[in-house]
């Protein structure tokens, strides 16, 4: 068979095996060519929140394609887009009343980042530096990596990205280092914006901290008047045990960015959403004063009929009561999990839940990471490793079997690479 000339992503394609052709998806599972049925038991890279293919969703899809495709977006609008922003604004912490779309998670944190320099340019501010926090991860365009953790992610690309002011983690007991360092930033540097992901730092390991750190970051935030920026891209629809993890620590953030589970994984689209005061601070008779950004794609309405399908989903079936009950059930097995020696630090949050492999080494480059993807992949279970850092993150719709069956596939997989 000739080699496919596909180039896949976060892919040595050296050392990696041939891709597993999916034909089907339905529910938490994907089905193979050759009959396998795969628990996608981390959502296709954290989008899918109802479950693949729900019917509601698909339904919206295709009735909308009988109507309208693409549609420019400057100085035209349609129905299922002005619906959505309207539904956004109402289900979104408050004071987030303008939406600007795009169709990614990491074009929502650089549009987040353009807002929040351009507010300040338009206003006369000398506010230029992005405040971040110690292994963060906000994408893989330029601003959203410049505002990630510097390492194997974006070593390459060095030369292109600019300086930002780095918050230590606030690890547990050592809340009030993070909270200092960024008075000090926000103070003496005069910060345009801090950006942080709320509750759960994802791809740089799943770290998890208290709301009350992300409440006094925004109290620090508000009192030097620096912008708050939330990057809810993947915690926001439910992941973390509520609507937006920013709800948790009862925060307003004066942007919001949000994708993967906004069209409850069906297709891309993302939304930045922005108080009053950043969109007035844009609003002028000076042209130049314009927020001079688009994606070809903005609002597609197709798949702003997939998001507010997925609104409907939320407002009329029982969401929150299944990701209570997801998060219980994750807990339960974590914890029984948690007693094999060869597993440390494991954290719940919400749907998440994570636990390092004592052995292997550590970080992203750790040689486990692979060893063990190939050994959940031999059970039928997709779970992709941070390195040493094993992860759930299932659709709502995942079931006590499916995850008995994830659960010991971890405990399996840790016995084989030992």
């Amino acid at each position: 068979m000739t080699p496919s000339p596909v180039w896949r992503p976060f892919t040595q394609h050296a050392t990696e095996p041939p891709a597993t052709e999916v034909v089907r998806t339905e529910g938490a599972f994907l089905e193979t060519r050759d009959g396998r049925r795969i628990l996608d038991a981390i959502s296709s890279w954290w989008v899918v929140t109802h479950g693949h293919r729900h019917p509601t969703i698909m339904t919206a899809i295709a009735e909308a394609t009988q109507r309208l495709d693409q549609v420019i977006f400057a100085g035209f609008t349609h129905e299922p887009a002005e619906r959505l922003a309207r539904a956004l604004v109402e289900m979104a912490p408050p004071g987030l009343d303008h939406v600007f779309y795009s169709d990614s998670g990491s074009t929502s944190v650089e549009v987040a980042l353009k807002m929040a320099l351009g507010a300040a340019r338009n206003r006369g501010e000398a506010r230029t530096r992005i405040v971040v926090m110690e292994h963060g991860y906000h994408g893989d365009t330029i601003g959203a990596m410049s505002v990630g953790a510097r390492g194997v992610f974006n070593a390459a690309y060095e030369p292109l990205l600019f300086e930002v002011d780095t918050l230590p983690f606030p690890a547990a007991g050592r809340e009030q280092a993070t909270l200092d360092a960024f008075g000090a930033f926000a103070r003496g540097r005069r910060a345009a914006a801090l950006i942080v992901e709320p509750l759960v730092l994802g791809a740089g390991g799943m770290h998890m901290y208290p709301p009350f750190v992300l409440a006094e970051l925004k109290a620090i935030a508000h009192a030097t008047g620096t912008l708050f920026i939330a990057d809810e891209v993947m915690t926001g629809w439910g992941r973390t045990g509520t609507l937006f993890a920013c709800e948790q620590a009862g925060v307003a953030p004066d942007i919001l960015c949000t994708s993967k589970g906004l069209t409850g994984g069906s297709l891309p689209l993302a939304a930045t959403l922005a108080t009053a005061e950043v969109f007035q601070a844009h609003r002028s008779p000076d042209l130049s004063r314009a927020f001079f950004h688009s994606s070809s794609y903005t609002a597609n309405p197709i798949a702003c009929a997939a998001a507010l399908a997925n609104v409907e989903i939320w407002r009329t079936e029982p969401v929150l009561e299944r990701i209570a009950a997801l998060g219980r059930a994750q807990r339960m097995r974590l914890e029984a999990l948690a007693a094999n020696a060869r597993f440390a630090r494991p954290r719940v949050c919400g749907t998440i839940t994570a636990i390092d492999l004592a052995l292997g080494g550590s970080g992203y480059l750790a040689a486990v990471g692979p060893r063990l993807r190939a050994e959940f992949l031999r059970r039928d279970i997709l779970l992709r490793p941070l390195g040493n850092v094993i992860y759930v993150l299932p659709p709502y719709c995942v079931t006590d079997a499916d995850l008995d069956a994830a659960y010991q596939a971890i405990g399996e997989a840790a016995d084989a690479v030992s």
